[in-house]
């Protein structure tokens, strides 16, 4: 079990990436949470198999079509032991 704190920057509000986000991360078996913050940057937070949170830090590279993903942020941190993937309000 590990846990990633990620920061995604580029064009990646109004794109529905938080949307697509949680939808990979829960077909992927990652519990966690992601949202918008106010300086344009999505902000998410990933725990879960170690292959399947890889695989989603890897989408977040991409991302959803419309999104210009320039650069992703990935700190490792202790897993606190997330159950569900949620959409959190922008902070």
């Amino acid at each position: 079990m590990i846990r990633r704190h990620v920061t995604v920057h580029g064009i990646v509000h109004g794109v529905g990436f938080r949307y697509s986000c949680a939808r990979a991360a829960r077909q992927l078996g990652v519990a966690g949470w992601v949202r918008n913050r106010p300086d344009g940057t999505v902000e998410a937070v990933f725990e879960g198999e170690e292959d399947a949170v890889e695989r989603l830090s890897d989408w977040m590279r991409a991302g959803p079509p419309g999104a210009e993903v320039t650069a992703l942020d990935v700190v490792a941190e202790r897993p606190r032991g997330e159950r569900d993937f949620e959409i959190r309000a922008a902070g």
